[in-house]
């Protein structure tokens, strides 16, 4: 990085306000648990409704429901209505790059 290049860089930092910086730091968060990286990813591959998403999971409905609930708030998820089923995918591919990453790294010898 050249020094034009890092002074972009520290401009682009001071410019985050603090709602970027909330929204940042509870999309992290939302990356913390391994419930919800576990949904993110089988959303990764396909839409599923919550009775799928708890079966597939081995999780209780209620978690399921609980978790994407959190997910959602944060728009990290999308969902639909069909008939009395609620069918859930992702709904931002930024984060399903940055999980992508997070599992690369972990995975890297």
């Amino acid at each position: 990085m050249d020094g034009d290049e890092k002074g972009f860089e520290k401009s682009k930092i001071k410019s985050l306000n603090e709602e970027t910086l909330f929204m940042v730091s509870q999309t992290f968060k939302a990356l913390a648990d391994s419930t919800r990286i576990k949904i993110l990813y089988l959303l990764s591959q396909k839409e599923c409704s919550v009775n799928e998403i708890a079966e597939e999971l081995g999780l209780h409905q209620s978690t399921a429901s609980h978790q994407l609930s959190f997910l959602k708030n944060l728009r990290l998820v999308k969902f639909k209505r069909e008939g009395n089923t609620v069918y859930y995918s992702h709904d931002d591919q930024h984060i399903l790059d940055l999980l992508q990453q997070a599992i690369d790294h972990a995975c890297h010898n």
